[in-house]
């Protein structure tokens, strides 16, 4: 049965799992609503300036909710997430990847190729396709450097000029040396606020791409969406719904760029690994912050 975005944001429904072989897609056969990839978006900063901003931010993200102690759920998080990122042609990013130890249901991405998901969200999820879904709208955010083009229209105090002045920038990932930074303080301000709705619209497009180029479900993440539809409300989701466009309308717009454009996909693409059942339950067993075992 050809399942489309749209019976999904209908119906809300959530799929269930095949055990399949993952297979690379030919990137060159795979167009998604015309010109999904685009072109390179424009930041006006330089590599430098782009590794300092993403440790600026990453540190700010980890400051508020650590990395998960656990290094089978970070070894397989960071397979995954560097097989889709071989997906999106940016070989020359360092990509980096995580799971903090949050209860709350969301996901991060900062300049530089960091990429965090929370404990919460991966509880959540279904299988393996979903958290692929998820992963890739992350890695478009950085690949078409929203975060960093977002924060420099929002940069009233001159954050970005002052980048490269402090010797935090090769003190790797420390919130407490790089707390009183310009850059801190706007980087915690823009995901507070999140981006804009043109940018989680591009995200959800692009992400579906890279999803479906690395052999995964195509509808991987809008089950995902489907799911925070449903949980409209719910305890551990209120930052999501506050820094996202509605989950409604991120399906509409995604059935309006993609429709059923990938259901030839569908047939032959990877839904779950044995793995990720593993990894989820590990998620489960670890105490939120404040609890004890």
């Amino acid at each position: 049965m050809k399942k489309t975005i749209a019976c999904l944001a209908v119906l809300g429904l959530l799929g269930g799992c095949a055990e399949l072989q993952r297979g690379a897609l030919n990137p060159d056969t795979l167009r998604v609503a015309g010109e999904a990839v685009g072109t390179l978006a424009k930041s006006d900063a330089t590599p430098e300036q782009e590794a300092q901003i993403g440790r600026e931010s990453a540190s700010m993200l980890l400051g508020a909710a650590p990395l998960v102690q656990d290094k089978e759920i970070m070894q397989y998080v960071n397979t995954l997430g560097s097989w889709i990122a071989r997906q999106t042609g940016r070989n020359d990013i360092n990509w980096r990847f995580g799971v903090i130890n949050s209860s709350n249901v969301n996901a991060f991405a900062a300049p530089d190729g960091y990429i965090l998901i929370t404990k919460g969200l991966l509880r959540q999820l279904n299988n393996e396709a979903e958290l692929a879904g998820v992963i890739a709208h992350e890695l478009a955010h950085v690949t078409k450097r929203h975060y960093l083009i977002a924060m420099k229209k929002k940069d009233t105090l001159g954050a970005f000029a002052k980048v490269g002045e402090s010797t935090v920038a090769k003190s790797g990932i420390r919130g407490g040396d790089m707390a009183a930074t310009p850059m801190f303080n706007l980087a915690q301000n823009m995901y507070s606020s999140g981006l804009d709705k043109g940018d989680e619209y591009e995200a959800d497009r692009l992400g579906v791409t890279y999803a479906t180029r690395a052999g995964y479900d195509p509808y991987g993440l809008p089950r995902v969406l489907a799911m925070y539809a449903s949980n409209t409300g719910a305890p551990g989701f209120d930052l999501l719904f506050s820094t996202h466009p509605s989950p409604q309308d991120r399906m509409a717009e995604l059935n309006k760029a993609v429709g059923d454009k990938l259901a030839a996909y569908e047939a032959n693409s990877v839904v779950d690994n044995p793995a990720f059942a593993k990894i989820v339950a590990r998620a489960k067993a670890i105490p939120d912050p404040g609890q004890r075992r």
